[in-house]
């Protein structure tokens, strides 16, 4: 989950006692709204103009849409996001039961912030496309879903983290990785922090250098645009095997 996180994931013991962070995102439990409702929530309409701006601009979100096609998880706008209102502490999560981001109306405010939280989601989502996660038991898979995300979605870029006060040298965008996904853990299970960070430090290395499919780690648009480039050539080349 992006921003403090969001519905699914897993692992960890207590699960009789743990809502999974459905908490976070009230109205996963509640009917869906008549659509003539929501078309007037302004908060709603906002969420579904920057959403398709991302999905049609957006080369994080257009790498990952194509590579989840590819992967035979076809991703459709209307059916896989779900703009809602949620706690204040999140800006999106994926809920792994039905296969769906939601993006937090109420939370996000602009285009940069709805790029970023639809790349996260959607890395948690290519994850489940292309893995046999298990989300709700295995805290270290949801842990590496995690890394990734924030390695990878731009969450820990060198403008996002001065935006945050938070500055560094060498290795400081490892540090970030980290800080997040312990954070996102903590935000959908009911574990301590040492047991968080206990999942992190295990599969830090493997999943920080698991790429796929950006190939690299896209520090800016610019990197994203050639990893997607890059993208679209290798499926071309595979094409022709």
């Amino acid at each position: 989950m992006e921003g403090g996180k969001a519905p699914p994931p897993a692992g960890g013991g207590e699960a009789e006692e743990d809502d999974f962070g459905y908490r976070l995102f009230p109205e996963r439990n509640k009917k869906l709204q008549s659509f003539l409702r929501r078309s007037f929530f302004t908060f709603h309409n906002r969420c579904q103009l920057m959403l398709r701006m991302t999905l049609e601009s957006n080369p994080y979100a257009q790498l990952l849409l194509d590579a989840m096609k590819q992967s035979g998880c076809t991703v459709f706008s209307d059916r896989h996001f779900s703009c809602e209102d949620c706690d204040a502490c999140v800006g999106g999560g994926f809920d792994s039961a039905t296969s769906q981001i939601v993006l937090c109306q109420n939370n996000i405010r602009h285009q940069s912030h709805m790029n970023r939280v639809v790349t996260h989601e959607l890395i948690h989502a290519f994850d489940h496309c292309r893995a046999h996660v298990d989300w709700f038991n295995n805290v270290k898979h949801l842990a590496c879903s995690e890394i990734r995300a924030a390695n990878l979605s731009g969450d820990c870029t060198l403008m996002n983290e001065i935006t945050r006060f938070k500055f560094g040298l060498k290795g400081h965008h490892q540090t970030c990785v980290r800080d997040r996904a312990i954070r996102s853990i903590l935000a959908v299970r009911k574990v301590s922090r040492e047991a968080a960070e206990k999942a992190v430090d295990e599969v830090f290395d493997s999943c920080f250098n698991d790429l796929e499919p950006f190939g690299r780690i896209p520090h800016s648009k610019i990197d994203a645009k050639r990893a997607y480039k890059d993208f679209q050539n290798r499926d071309r080349y595979n094409a022709n095997l």
